[in-house]
């Protein structure tokens, strides 16, 4: 693959996540509601829920009942793949997005498309139940509606933008799978190893400034308020040098500079080779304390934006590199 198509396929990634920002942040209220209500029911039963029928709404304030529990899966959604594998449903996974990269069971089992889905693929897999986007609800209703009709479950899920919505989204996905023992688990250690974190950092007093580079020159994309990366610098005592804006945004070279970031955190290593080398190579960045002090550093994209399990290894590797000196082995 070249680059110049690994870098389509990511902006073609940023203009999608944008775009399930917006419908999930826009004036229809009631899908909103209803969603809302559905993470309700969810915080507010302390029951282990592992027999079947259930009933339960979902996302876009749809109510789902499962008979039985799912014996085939199709997700067409690379954060509730790893969210599947992490419950112990991978065993059950008989299609997965093209983009679906990790784990490495998931590469091996039957691609089904992404944005556009491969109707004609997934009728003919006919899986127990299909976990799919508020993106697909949105522009593929028809087809979903294909699927129920053919007797598959159909799930949506949200796009979320905090730990907090995550657990949420494991819990519904763990609800409809009958996996909520091993969602509590994955949970409890998420919340205990993030919360260490943050102990660590209230020793913190000399915060460090970062800006965070989601693709290169010249279309600069950083993560501003109501994203992961947000949240796990302030959860570590550092400042989002992007935190005047909101979601993910694009800002010139001539905006950055004078943000005057202490760090330089990139996460396109994937697909482009040396990131840290291209930056600190630009001109009239030469005065920038990240780029005299040479902070800067890639990590990997879906630790950090992805919303799974793996956030949790996000933010602790953020810690390592930003402040080294506290939370360094």
């Amino acid at each position: 693959m070249n680059e110049s198509f690994k870098k389509w396929s990511f902006l073609s990634f940023v203009f999608v996540f944008m775009l399930a920002f917006m419908t999930a942040c826009g004036t229809d209220k009631e899908p909103n509601n209803a969603a809302e209500e559905s993470l309700l029911d969810v915080e507010a039963s302390d029951e282990v829920v592992e027999s079947f029928p259930i009933t339960f709404t979902d996302d876009v304030g749809r109510e789902v009942t499962i008979e039985s529990e799912p014996e085939s899966i199709v997700s067409i959604q690379t954060s509730n793949t790893e969210i599947l594998y992490a419950l112990g449903a991978g065993n059950r996974m008989i299609g997965v997005s093209d983009y679906c990269n990790y784990p490495e069971e998931a590469l091996s089992v039957q691609k089904v498309g992404g944005q556009d889905m491969d109707a004609e693929l997934v009728l003919s897999l006919l899986p127990d139940i299909a976990f799919v986007t508020k993106y697909h609800h949105t522009t593929h209703e028809a087809i979903l509606k294909q699927y129920e009709d053919a007797g598959i479950t159909v799930v949506v899920t949200g796009s979320p933008t905090s730990f907090e919505e995550v657990y949420q989204t494991m819990e519904v996905i763990a609800k409809a799978t009958g996996t909520t023992e091993e969602a509590e688990k994955i949970i409890d250690d998420m919340k205990e190893r993030h919360a260490a974190l943050q102990e660590k950092a209230k020793d913190i007093t000399d915060k460090k400034k970062v800006w965070v580079e989601v693709s290169p020159a010249p279309d600069i994309f950083t993560t501003g308020k109501n994203t992961f990366m947000h949240e796990m610098l302030e959860s570590i005592h550092a400042t989002n040098a992007a935190e005047g804006h909101e979601g993910w945004v694009k800002l010139t070279e001539e905006e950055i500079v004078v943000m005057d970031p202490d760090v330089i955190i990139t996460t396109y290593g994937y697909y482009v080779d040396n990131p840290a080398e291209g930056v600190l190579a630009r001109e009239g960045w030469e005065e920038v304390p990240a780029i005299k002090n040479e902070q800067v550093f890639d990590v990997d994209s879906d630790t950090v934006t992805r919303p799974g399990p793996r956030l949790i290894e996000g933010v602790e590797n953020l810690a390592k590199i930003i402040y080294p000196e506290v939370f360094g082995e």
